[in-house]
């Protein structure tokens, strides 16, 4: 079983590209025999409307918010490790915009904390999302 010292493993706000590998590697374990993982992607339409690209703006206490969130979820769930690394900057479609792992003894205790990570992450975590739509407008999305 991980020490609370390694139970969250990543927390980051990068702007460059994610990789995958790096939050799986993070959350990795031997005591851990599932591993569940969501990848969230930039898409070409929101609510019926093209998108054509997207700027992620965060708050400077951004990252203390993902780690707290991290904490909250160990403290709730059967994981035992956990990571979140988010972009910020200007994404394009197809772009990687966040991944999250969570990894516990067994599958749907990882995918229990996986879904509470992500879904908690997005509720908690000020982080602002500015859509380019097809039409030429904009819209901002998260804002409070």
């Amino acid at each position: 079983m991980p020490t609370d010292h390694d139970a969250v493993a990543l927390v980051a706000l990068r702007d460059e590209p994610l990789s995958v590998d790096e939050v799986l590697d993070a959350v990795r374990h031997p005591a851990c025999g599932g591993i569940a993982l969501f990848v969230g992607v930039v898409r070409d339409h929101d609510h019926g409307d093209p998108v054509t690209a997207l700027d992620y703006e965060s708050h400077p206490g951004a990252v203390d918010a993902m780690r707290r969130t991290c904490d909250d979820v160990l403290g709730r769930s059967q994981g035992y490790r956990v990571a979140a690394v988010h972009r910020v900057g200007a994404l394009r479609v197809g772009d990687l915009a966040v991944v999250v792992a969570a990894a516990a003894p067994h599958r749907g205790q990882a995918f229990d904390a996986c879904r509470d990570l992500i879904d908690t992450l997005k509720a908690q975590t000020p982080i602002w999302k500015h859509q380019s739509l097809g039409d030429g407008s904009t819209e901002w999305v998260g804002l409070p």
